[in-house]
C-alpha cells in the first residue's frame, strides 16, 4: 500500500505547486498567501508518504484529498483535479490493500 499511496502523494507535491502558479494570477490573492497555502500542502504530501501506514495516515491522506478539491474555489482546475486524485487515493488505499494482504499469504506459503 506505501507504495501506490506514496506514489499518488508525490504525484499530488507537482500538482499543487502548478496549481499555486496559477492561482498566481488571481489579483485578490497575495504572493505569500498563495505560497504559504501550497507550502504547507506540498509539505504535508511529502511528509504524509512516509506516515501512510501508521496509524492515522490514510486518514491524513483522505483530508488532503478534500482540501484539494476544495482549492477549486480558487483555481477552478482544481475540482476536477483534486476529485481525479480522490480517486487515485481510493485505487491506492483500496488496491494497495490488496497487494499487501497477498504478499502476506505467499509469504506465509513459503515458510510452511
Amino acid at each position: 500500500m506505501r507504495t501506490l499511496c506514496s506514489s499518488t502523494l508525490i504525484g499530488e507535491f507537482f500538482i499543487i505547486g502548478f496549481a499555486g502558479l496559477v492561482a498566481m494570477k488571481d489579483q485578490d490573492l497575495s504572493t505569500g498567501t498563495v505560497w504559504t497555502v501550497c507550502g504547507v500542502a506540498m509539505f504535508l504530501s511529502v511528509v504524509l508518504c512516509g506516515m501512510v501506514t501508521r496509524p492515522g495516515g490514510v486518514a491524513l491522506g483522505w483530508a488532503l484529498q478534500i482540501a484539494l478539491i476544495a482549492s477549486g474555489v480558487f483555481v477552478p482546475m482544481m475540482f476536477f483535479m483534486g476529485a481525479l486524485f480522490a480517486l487515485l487515493w481510493w485505487a491506492s488505499v483500496h488496491f494497495g490493500k490488496k497487494v499487501d494482504e497477498a504478499k502476506a499469504r505467499f509469504a506465509a506459503q513459503q515458510q510452511a
